[in-house]
């Protein structure tokens, strides 16, 4: 006879210090903390190593509070200050500085292990020996690894991991951090023998790998240099070049490098009349930090243009930054005639002819700073690519629009969005790499590893492993190289550098680009890409503190094993990121460099993507099929998470996506409810959701683009089979009994650590939700099952805020937060997505304003002047309000009762939420905006007298959410009607 699993609470499922999490989350994305593990290789949307080290140690350790049913725990001022101390532990772990502290690690595996013995003292009785066996702490599973932030940190505090993925380039990561290098800690250097400095003899950690790599690296350089280092000649300084151009003085007689090359595309002009070769150069500038600007002039001689580079401004234009760049992509402006191209006639061209490309100018080393030069004193050797040289770079790219939009413009495959002189040099340095590795086997055996010749992949621990392992992290290097050096990378005038192909999650395209000379010494080079590598094993795990086995592999997360394991995982967001689509950019080099090595991951021409689960719409029939596609996979997945997880222990899943605002029929739907209703379907009860800030808000990716700044961790627990389903008044009776004491602990602070109150509406959902997720179903008056969002809806009256539109819930929190400031989109995105509505949707409805990444919400002063409820397909309590309050301000009592007069319905609301924003507002010390709320309150009966004089007409009218006269007609945009701002 089988005896209940007693399963102590953990301390993710009662508080977490997110202050301190956050606050080490954005610090982690300075790209000023130096070595960091996403130097190894680039990976996309990646959660900060902070918050996934953090979020897994209060997932593994118990709660110390004291719980009845299974008998133990600490009464409730004990367990506050034993809760401190495992808070301390987490401020520990999550300092950058310590992250390879091997003290706190080890203190922080200790805890872990001794909740465990606890779990296991409880279930002492249980028969499934196995899954309670105190010596074996159970293996954390992430069946969507991606990048590895979390197998990584899993393995750091010395848990057993399995990390899957379907993307061959992911697992390749994940096997280069978790798996791999364990194998070889504390191994000495192989290469001091070979002209290398003397090294200690003993190495800790991974020092002796991160010191053969530079070796080898270098190795490689010397190698491809002497193949191909003809194809970047330096320029000899003369005195007449110096005369022309002063910044060369002090280097005549000398040969200078090239560092960059900056090249434009070019394209006929479509005008009879001139049809010379245009340029398209989208900026003036090589330069524009003050005092040192430096531009690119065209000169146009006998229908021929020239470039030359001047530190004076060109004249006759108004922008330099935006050079010949007219409106959206693809649109230039002729430099001899002034005929603007279309964007369909640059993308015809493109796919028919190709875009031409032509050298501006090149970015020189000097002893003290940097030389610009105009092209034209430069030589440009031929450079020839064969048909093997070629061979496995001429497939198709994806056909996805938005994240492959390079397309669009000709560059159809991966060997397009290369130069040939940038191919060249990558191909080299991957035949450079396939050709040292007898060498590096060599010195391994010399240096006395054994002479097994077990492979890496199957398990080597010897000299031909080792070889294989140096071999893989420089083939990252040749990824990283060719990151900073394709067609579609960009030049940064204010930093004066290189910014990589990849600066979003896309594979864009770019109409003037930079050339980087891999054998230069500064900036983007080879030398430079290697020791990034180097520099980022120092940071993956450097000691073995248990034995508990690491694996990554390539796995559909719908068919791993996750018997007896924890998840914790970070899955796909809907259709965010095309992640198989952009990583075959990756893909073709390592194929290039190590499918000999890793053969089973790279046996396709591409990534494979028919199984990715992302709702990528080009790879169905309509936008609904890849919606069911998503959400169905995504739900068998969590299914099975839910049947075979470990029973001690809660799952965690980060979630953050962008929201849909109307659906085809009408109706309104967003992704989140969705994934909340597929995690509820499942089997899983979520009992747990914590708002993490992961971003800083001066990042590429959110510089004038709407973009999430935080990610959600749900906490799931199995649902119980033999869970009730209950009344609507039951549910609510037990809404009312918990959430006061859940909503005053969180805002309370303390050892809670108090949450921010944009993000107060997202964290209640988690104890809410674990009420409603805990029955088979919550029912109806009517006998229907309640709905995720009907229940979010009920959740939500506990901020005081459910007797409004979801929409003026909205406005009231971001009102209260920053009044009529900007404030960060991410922020924006998170509260919209916890009330039911969306930025889009809000903006639409003309009540909030969205520009380069910023959300503010739009003053009464500034609304629409010839605004009628009844004609408007979106109204909401906060706009009728404060557009009686700017006809108020115009007109009095009589104008704001001729609206009141058609919003007559929602006139108790109205009131209600003017003297909310009052008492808000005198809180606040905001005295103007206090002001015009309390005369509207005093004013209230003379309004309504005036409504009633002007007669009630808009008696129909409904609020945006609920039943709408004509449901199939979409809301009405207001953006163009209100006032422009002044």
């Amino acid at each position: 006879m089988s005896v209940e699993i007693k399963s102590p609470k953990k301390l993710i499922e009662v508080a977490l210090p997110l202050d301190l999490i956050n606050a080490a989350s954005a610090y982690e994305k300075n790209p000023g903390i130096g070595a960091h593990p996403r130097g190894l290789h680039l990976w996309w949307a990646r959660r900060p190593l902070a918050a996934a080290r953090a979020i897994l140690f209060a997932q593994m350790v118990n709660d110390p509070g004291y719980e009845r049913q299974i008998g133990r725990g600490v009464n409730k001022e004990a367990a506050h200050k034993e809760r401190q101390r495992l808070f301390d532990i987490i401020a520990r772990l999550v300092d950058w500085k310590n992250l390879n502290n091997e003290a706190v690690l080890r203190e922080a595996h200790q805890e872990i292990l001794k909740s465990w013995q606890e779990t296991c003292l409880l279930n002492e009785k249980y028969d499934g020996v196995q899954e309670f066996d105190p010596k074996i702490i159970p293996s954390i599973c992430d069946p969507f690894a991606g990048g590895g932030a979390i197998p990584l940190e899993a393995h750091r505090l010395g848990l057993g991991v399995f990390a899957g993925d379907l993307n061959p380039v992911a697992v390749t990561i994940n096997k280069a951090m978790v798996e791999f290098p364990r194998r070889f800690i504390s191994c000495s250097p192989i290469c001091k023998q070979s002209g290398q400095r003397e090294l200690d003899t003993k190495s800790t950690g991974l020092r002796g790998l991160a010191v053969d790599i530079a070796h080898y690296g270098e190795r490689i350089r010397k190698l491809a240099e002497d193949k191909i280092g003809h194809i970047y000649p330096p320029l000899l300084v003369t005195k007449k070049l110096a005369e022309e151009y002063p910044e060369l003085i002090s280097s005549i007689g000398q040969k200078i490098v090239p560092l960059t090359y900056i090249w434009t595309r070019t394209i006929t002009c479509p005008n009879p009349a001139c049809s010379i070769t245009m340029p398209m150069l989208s900026t003036y500038f090589l330069s524009s930090k003050r005092g040192r600007e430096k531009y690119i002039h065209v000169n146009v001689k006998k229908n021929v243009c020239e470039f030359d580079v001047s530190s004076s401004k060109p004249t006759g234009i108004s922008d330099a930054a935006s050079g010949l760049k007219r409106g959206t992509s693809g649109i230039f402006e002729c430099v001899s005639c002034g005929n603007v191209t279309t964007r369909d006639y640059t993308a015809s061209i493109a796919i028919s002819r190709g875009l031409g490309i032509v050298p501006v100018a090149v970015v020189c080393s000097l002893k003290r700073g940097k030389a610009f030069l105009p092209a034209k004193l430069f030589e440009f050797p031929e450079v020839e690519i064969s048909a093997q040289e070629s061979e496995g770079f001429l497939s198709a790219l994806a056909p996805n629009p938005r994240d492959v939009w390079c397309r669009n413009f000709g560059l159809l495959n991966p060997l397009s969005l290369f130069t040939k002189r940038q191919f060249k040099s990558l191909i080299t340095l991957a035949d450079s790499l396939k050709s040292i590795e007898t060498e590096i086997e060599s010195d391994a055996l010399a240096a006395g590893l054994s002479n097994d010749g077990v492979l890496l992949s199957l398990g080597g621990t010897g000299a031909k492993a080792y070889s294989e392992l140096i071999s893989i992290y420089l083939a990252f290097a040749i990824d990283r190289t060719a990151d900073f050096n394709s067609q579609v990378c960009t030049w940064k005038p204010s930093g004066e550098q290189v910014m990589q192909t990849f600066k979003r999650q896309a594979l864009p395209m770019t109409w003037d680009f930079p050339e980087s000379n891999i054998f230069a010494d500064r900036s983007i080079c080879w030398t430079n890409s290697v020791k990034y590598t180097a520099e980022g094993i120092s940071t993956i795990c450097q000691y073995v503190i248990d034995l508990a086995p690491s694996l990554a592999a390539r796995q559909d997360a719908r068919f791993c094993d996750f018997r007896n394991k924890v998840v914790s995982t970070d899955p796909p967001y809907y259709d965010n990121i095309g992640y198989a689509d952009i990583s075959d950019f990756f893909y073709v080099w390592l194929k290039r460099s190590v499918a000999h090595i890793l053969p089973d991951l790279f046996e396709n021409d591409l990534v494979p993507k028919a199984d990715e689960m992302v709702a990528i719409g080009y790879r169905h029939s309509s936008a609904v099929q890849a919606a069911t596609f998503f959400m169905t996979r995504m739900k068998d997945t969590l299914s099975k998470i839910s049947k075979e997880s470990h029973p001690a222990f809660p799952v965690a899943i980060y979630y953050a996506f962008k929201q849909s605002d109307t659906a085809s029929d009408g109706t309104f739907s967003t992704g989140w409810e969705a994934f909340l209703d597929a995690v509820i379907q499942s089997g899983l009860s979520i009992t747990g959701t914590w708002p993490l800030r992961t971003e800083q808000s001066g990042r590429i990716i959110s510089a004038g683009t709407n973009a999430l700044a935080s990610s959600i961790v749900l906490v799931c627990r199995k649902r119980l089979a033999s869970a009730l389903s209950v009344s609507r008044r039951e549910f609510i009776r037990e809404l009312n009994s918990v959430l006061p004491n859940a909503l005053d602990e969180m805002t309370t602070g303390g050892v809670h650590s108090p949450v921010a109150p944009v993000d107060l509406s997202q964290a209640i959902i988690g104890p809410g939700m674990a009420i409603f997720s805990q029955y088979s179903a919550v029912l109806e008056a009517d006998g229907r099952p309640m709905s995720v969002r009907s229940a979010l809806q009920l959740i939500n009256r506990f901020l005081a805020q459910d007797d409004f539109d979801k929409d003026t819930q909205f406005c009231l929190n971001w009102f209260d937060q920053y009044c009529w400031a900007e404030g960060p989109y991410g922020e924006a995105e998170v509260l919209t997505r916890a009330k039911g509505t969306s930025v889009d949707g809000l903006e639409d409805a003309g009540i909030v304003e969205s520009v380069s990444g910023s959300v503010r919400l739009i003053k009464s002063s500034e609304l629409s002047e010839n605004w009628l409820p009844e004609n408007d397909k979106r109204v909401s309590i906060w706009e009728i309000l404060h557009q009686m309050i700017r006809r108020f301000t115009l007109d009095g009592e009589v104008g704001a009762g001729e609206i009141l007069s058609r919003a007559s319905q929602f006139s108790e609301k109205i009131r209600t939420l003017a003297y909310r924003l009052y008492t808000l507002c005198e809180r606040k010390a905001w005295s103007q905006d206090a002001g015009h709320y309390d005369q509207l309150v005093k004013a209230w009966d003379g309004i309504e007298t005036a409504a009633r004089s002007v007669g009630y007409t808009g008696t129909q009218i409904s609020l945006f959410g609920e039943e709408q006269t004509n449901p199939s007609e979409p809301p009405k945009s207001k953006k163009k009607t209100r006032k422009k701002n002044q």
